[in-house]
């Protein structure tokens, strides 16, 4: 059955994806109705070869669908998300607002799909970073039991949205043309660097953005005995989130037996050749559907532990795709 489906944010970066992944993926969209801020009022998002306009976001006129992807920022999905629900409309929310709620579930569809069910509106989608690492880490973990991650990310600019990306390209050209670099949306310079900062800094010395993965794993995972310790950096790329990753299991496992695990779980592909440079590659990820993992190999520092190193598309995977993938389980599958 066809419905009628919102995506508030639709001219930012993942709003943008989102529709685009609704089209590829052929979302039986009765209507797409895409909202944003009211400077984006007389603009248009492309779907199905159709220009369709973009709707202001007020409180005021809040559309009655059947779905509302928001991508839209924390504060705003606070505002609004409720009022959407209050219109009969099931909440997919990209934001970090709801997703600690004991009541809100917070999914990645190949890994816990059945807190769906839970749902009292809103679902959430979790942080890009956090949702390619459970990925890989799930299977792992039904297989050998994982005690402890250690987790290091090289996060893509257009984690931070399109500004950012702005910011990257113009930095560049600055630095090649040897004129003044001018920060807006990072603190410090990112072409030709590396910022190991990323969201707010909170007292115990860890930002916004490493707690989020601690937070997030336990509860996607359902185990808060998995401890999980993170350090996020932002590197100048375009496209593309890259972790390394270490885990420490319960019981042994070999790398050849991760691979066999993780080559069979869905949305998981094993890139893991390096005699032959084989291994994932942000650039390669770019556009791919796919979480990559690959340098499988074993922490001789520890009785049973891995070493993996995984990459993902965090606009798709990390982001739209995830989203519309909760969406097809609600209301497609």
């Amino acid at each position: 059955m066809e419905k009628t489906v919102a995506v508030v944010g639709a001219t930012g970066a993942v709003g943008m994806e989102m529709v685009r992944t609704l089209e590829r993926r052929r979302f039986p969209v009765k209507r797409l109705v895409p909202i944003a801020s009211e400077r984006s009022r007389n603009r248009t998002v492309n779907f199905r070869g159709q220009a369709v306009p973009v709707e202001a976001l007020s409180e005021d006129n809040i559309p009655a669908v059947d779905i509302a992807l928001f991508s839209a920022g924390a504060d705003r999905s606070r505002q609004y998300a409720h009022l959407f629900v209050g219109k009969g409309a099931v909440v997919i929310d990209n934001s970090s607002a709801f997703r600690m709620d004991a009541d809100v579930p917070l999914v990645v569809p190949e890994v816990n799909a059945h807190a769906i069910k839970a749902h009292r509106g809103i679902i959430a989608n979790p942080n890009c970073s956090t949702i390619q690492m459970v990925q890989a880490l799930k299977p792992l973990h039904d297989a050998a039991r994982i005690r402890r991650v250690v987790v290091s990310t090289y996060q893509a600019v257009s984690g931070a949205g399109r500004r950012a990306i702005a910011e990257l390209t113009e930095q560049t050209k600055a630095c090649l043309e040897n004129r003044p670099v001018e920060c807006d949306v990072f603190p410090h310079r990112i072409a030709f660097n590396v910022l190991p900062h990323i969201d707010a800094f909170e007292r115990n010395g860890y930002t916004k953005e490493e707690m989020k993965m601690v937070n997030e794993t336990q509860k996607i995972m359902e185990d808060d005995s998995i401890a999980v310790t993170a350090t996020t950096a932002r590197v100048p790329v375009y496209r593309g989130h890259c972790e390394s990753v270490n885990v420490e299991f319960e019981k042994d496992i070999s790398p050849d037996e991760a691979r066999r695990i993780l080559a069979d779980f869905p949305g998981v592909c094993v890139i893991d050749d390096p005699a032959n440079n084989g291994y994932p590659l942000a650039t390669e990820a770019d556009g791919d559907e796919r979480t990559f993992v690959g340098r499988i190999r074993r922490d001789f520092t520890v009785r049973s532990g891995l070493n993996m190193w995984i990459v993902s598309d965090n606009l798709l995977k990390g982001a739209a795709l995830n989203a519309v993938q909760i969406a097809e389980r609600l209301f497609v599958q």
